[in-house]
Parts: C-alpha cells; structure tokens; sequence
C-alpha cells in the first residue's frame, strides 16, 4: 500500500518551468506504476504522462516535449518537470499509483498550478 503526497504546484507565468513532486509512503514504490493527471476547470480528469516500474514512460501529446516524468524509486517518489507552460496547463495535478498486480489505485490531494493567461 502507498499513499501519495504531492508537492511543488503554484503559480507561473506562461512560458516558465514548475517542477511536481509526489513521494508515496509505503514499502511497494516501486513495484507501482505512478502517473500525472490533471483537471481543469469544467473538463475532465485527464492523463498527462506515465512511467512504468522499469522506468518506461508516456505522455499526453498536449504535453510532449514539454513536461518528463521521472522516479527515484530509492527516495519513493515521482516527479514531473514542466516547461513552456502555457494557460492551458492550469490545472490540478493528481499523482496516482497504480499496483499492476491488484490493479488498486491511490490518489494524492492534487496540487493547483495555474498558469495565468
């Protein structure tokens, strides 16, 4: 069992770079399949990048080139480093972890970043 916790959302002028940060408490990181999702204001949940317990990752084509992924299974947590923000990117971000054997999912608080337009 993991329980996320995330960290790093505010606010940034388009065009500028936040770094997210979501440390998940328990034992199993990284046997956890982590992602991104964010949620903007009257849309829905959507998936905005990956990474695999061996470290694949995947993202969004809104956000390709622009956000990466990445893990540090040794301090049990998972980043997502954003550049060339845009309006668009405002959202809450949501770090979910996923067990590939239960198929269990935990959630973390969600952290705003806005980005003003």
């Amino acid at each position: 069992q993991v329980q996320p916790v995330e960290s790093g959302g505010g606010l940034v002028h388009a065009g500028g770079s936040l770094r997210l940060s979501c440390t998940a408490s328990g034992p199993t990181f990284s046997n956890h399949v982590m992602r991104w999702y964010r949620q903007a204001p009257g849309k829905q949940r959507e998936l905005v990048a990956s990474i695999s317990t061996g470290g694949m990752t995947n993202y969004a084509e809104s956000v390709k080139g622009r956000f990466t992924i990445s893990r540090d299974n040794a301090k049990k947590t998972v980043y997502l480093q954003m550049a060339s923000l845009r309006p668009e990117d405002t959202a809450v971000y949501y770090c979910n972890a996923t067990s590939p054997l239960t198929h269990r999912e935990y959630w973390g608080q969600g952290p705003k970043v806005t980005i003003p337009s």
